[in-house]
């Protein structure tokens, strides 16, 4: 009966005159194998780069793909170079491990494409991190500045309106512009405009008029259009049409944005998972291929020269 053997380690166990194989893991291997498969996968992608470079002619902009067949290309090139260099990780652990078992050298292949796996994502979320930390500090220095030059600016303007006017009496004048119920044809344009601000914003807010508002409004806008109440109140439900359709189309917007976004969430969620899994694939094919050759007996000793033809 014929068996595939490994090399004889010191304990092992003999069934049937031959040594058993022992399961083992080679952690330098893996690490080598891993280093491998993440410096081919970069070479490839620089090589990729540098062939990606040479299409795009700024002199001529017909000649030269556009971003969507460049984005396309750029994806498979990365997708075909990490399992190459997947592939040829996988091998490099299986035959540095000195695994004769195409199960132990697969399993390898899978530890080659997990290490490999972590060190990208930590060198991503490193990136990103990064990025982020920029772009926070940028923006806190632009705000900092921002409200330095604003509170600066204040001040000078609060200086000199104080030496001119009496704040106090600014504030009585521009609440009763605000409160009275005066008559729209004695109230000058500015005090129209202001009530018309205010029943507007107080109706956005609270979704409705208060009592006798609609009809306040109407009389202001007539008043300062020189229309009648009749086609000012027109002029009203008009403008109230009008921003329901807009809030109407803003939604509607929002949600076919929203679901644009989800199914490229998707989409993208289930093209990373088919690279990984074809990177797995790939590492476990590499170091199968990558597994020393095993001898068979039949029915003769285990012999060294036996052994030198296995490896």
């Amino acid at each position: 009966m014929s068996a595939i053997m490994n090399e004889p380690r010191e304990g092992a166990v003999s069934i049937e005159g031959a040594p058993k194989l022992r399961s083992r893991v080679s952690l330098q291997a893996i690490v080598a194998g891993a280093v491998v498969a993440i410096a081919v996968g970069f070479m490839l992608n620089v090589l990729g780069i540098a062939v990606g470079a040479t299409t795009i002619d700024p002199m001529m902009p017909g000649e030269t793909p556009d971003a969507g067949t460049i984005t396309l290309v750029a994806g498979i090139w990365l997708l075909v170079s990490s399992l190459i260099g997947l592939g040829l990780g996988g091998y490099t652990a299986a035959r540095l491990s000195g695994n004769v078992d195409k199960e132990d050298s697969a399993l390898h292949g899978l530890a080659v494409w997990g290490v490999a796996f972590l060190f990208g994502a930590a060198v991503a979320g490193g990136y990103a991190t990064s990025a982020a930390r920029t772009a926070a500090q940028g923006a806190g220095s632009a705000i900092g500045g921002v409200a330095q030059g604003i509170g600066s600016a204040a001040g000078q303007v609060a200086g000199a309106a104080g030496q001119v006017i009496d704040p106090q009496a600014a504030l009585e004048r521009a609440r009763s512009a605000l409160t009275r119920r005066a008559d729209p044809e004695q109230m000058t344009s500015e005090q129209r405009m202001a009530e018309i601000g205010s029943i507007a914003a107080q109706r956005i807010a609270s979704g409705s008029y208060e009592a006798g508002a609609r009809d306040r409004l109407q009389a202001l806008i007539a008043a300062e259009a020189g229309i009648t109440p009749a086609e000012a109140g027109q002029r009203i439900d008009q403008a109230e049409t009008q921003a329901r359709q807009a809030a109407q189309t803003a939604e509607q917007r929002a949600r076919e944005a929203a679901d644009a976004a989800a199914k490229g969430v998707a989409v993208a969620s289930f093209w990373g998972f088919a690279a990984l899994l074809l990177g797995a694939v790939a590492a476990a094919l590499g170091s199968m291929a990558g597994a020393r050759r095993a001898a068979y007996l039949s029915g003769r000793d285990w012999s060294d020269r036996d052994w030198g033809a296995a490896r």
